[in-house]
């Protein structure tokens, strides 16, 4: 009987599937499709992937479910259009849980993105809907943008209510370290959209992945939780290509694309880990504390995440309000068939 060499299995096994063993695989889509093609751990949605979605005939059920909920608990109609959005946010989150063994992240609207009491209040509701489904707040993370509402959010959440948050649109190294102040379970660092700021504004192209500046970001905040030893892990997302994605093997988790995933699952390169605790604990970062006063300054002297995180609040929001747009028009469908 033949054995295959453990050299020959590895150029014939996926760079996806290797990518795996060193690293929690997360879905970034509202696309079920794609997640039962490539069997991620976890999925995440935000307001631009649910939009995408609801657009396909394939997810129209969800949204006429979702509208005839809204329509039923009654109210103002920007009551109606609201309990419609959050329904249909878990509505989502729910037909993915059907097809992940992990969690969902479930995004909290852009526009509360500074008021930190709404964003509270907006985060119980979903759990208080996905518990109404019988789901367990355990296989739910909560996403906020990390501003400082949004962090102290996050850390209220965690304390008082245990509902575990995934911290999204973050750039900044503050903004990483105030997360893991804050005790929250997940950060989202953007890879990719870091790598657009550079290259719009520097006048350079292109960067091997060893030297992405987006990748060097995730790779600094990494080290500094696992040195320092932080509960809250990172979660690598809004990748551009799989070479970024290769240069993270090793983080806690990163969350990718269907076309990415695609191009993995079709990639037999070899993955090597490029981030672990070991290497983290030898790194030469030094700890640092950040109140309200101490975040804000670092934050704004970072020119980059200051750009990217309201460029980023702007188009969820902007995605948002289209989304309440397609609600109003087909509730109002509804209504006047009645």
């Amino acid at each position: 009987m033949s054995t295959v060499s453990p050299d020959k299995r590895r150029k014939m096994e996926s760079a996806l599937n290797q990518l795996k063993k060193h690293t929690v695989v997360v879905a970034d889509t509202g696309d079920f499709n794609a997640i039962d093609e490539y069997k991620p751990q976890d999925a995440t949605t935000n307001p631009s992937l649910i939009l995408a979605a609801v657009k396909m005939p394939a997810y129209q059920h969800l949204l006429d479910q979702a509208i005839k909920y809204g329509i039923a608990k009654g109210g103002t109609e920007e009551e109606q259009v609201a309990n419609t959005m959050d329904k249909l946010f878990v509505s989502f989150g729910l037909e993915i849980l059907k097809k992940v063994p992990g969690r969902v992240s479930t995004e909290v609207d852009a526009r509360l993105s500074f008021d930190k009491d709404e964003m509270v209040a907006k985060a119980l509701r979903f759990i208080a809907l996905y518990k109404e489904a019988g789901i367990d707040k355990e296989r739910v993370l909560i996403k906020l943008s990390s501003t400082w509402e949004g962090i102290q959010a996050g850390r209220e959440l965690e304390e008082k209510h245990g509902v575990h948050c995934n911290m999204t649109l973050l750039f900044s190294f503050a903004q990483a370290v105030a997360c893991a102040e804050g005790k929250v379970t997940l950060i989202s660092p953007f890879v990719g959209r870091i790598l657009d700021w550079h290259k719009e504004n520097t006048g350079r192209t292109s960067y091997e992945p060893h030297e992405d500046p987006g990748v060097l970001s995730v790779t600094k905040i990494y080290n500094y939780y696992k040195k320092f030893g932080y509960s809250t892990v990172v979660m690598g997302a809004s990748f551009r290509n799989t070479g970024e994605v290769k240069a993270l093997a090793g983080c806690d988790l990163l969350t990718i694309s269907p076309g990415l995933l695609a191009e993995l699952s079709q990639d037999h390169s070899t993955v090597t880990e490029m981030l672990n605790v070991e290497k983290a604990k030898a790194c030469d970062l030094e700890k640092i504390h950040l109140d309200e006063k101490d975040f804000r300054w670092q934050h704004n002297e970072d020119r980059m995440a200051v750009e990217k995180l309201s460029d980023g609040i702007r188009k969820f929001a902007a995605d948002a309000i289209k989304l309440e747009t397609m609600i109003k028009e087909k509730m109002l469908n509804v209504k006047n068939s009645q």
